[in-house]
């Protein structure tokens, strides 16, 4: 749950930029996206395996 601390003096706008910036720095969205679909082990290993890869080729080739 996430708690806004809203002062008298703060605009409605104020509190749901706060309320905003906030939610989306605590990944809720991300969360329940991830859990909506199970993804074998193996799945997410072999997807870190090709982005490490990925990464990896990016640095090579920046520093050419």
């Amino acid at each position: 749950m996430l708690i806004i601390d809203a002062r008298e003096s703060d605009t409605i706008d104020k509190a749901l930029r706060k309320y905003k910036k906030k939610f989306e720095k605590s990944q809720v969205l991300k969360q329940l996206r991830k859990r909506k679909n199970f993804t074998k082990p193996s799945v997410l290993r072999r997807f870190q395996i090709l982005k490490a890869a990925y990464k990896e080729k990016m640095i090579t080739e920046s520093e050419i």
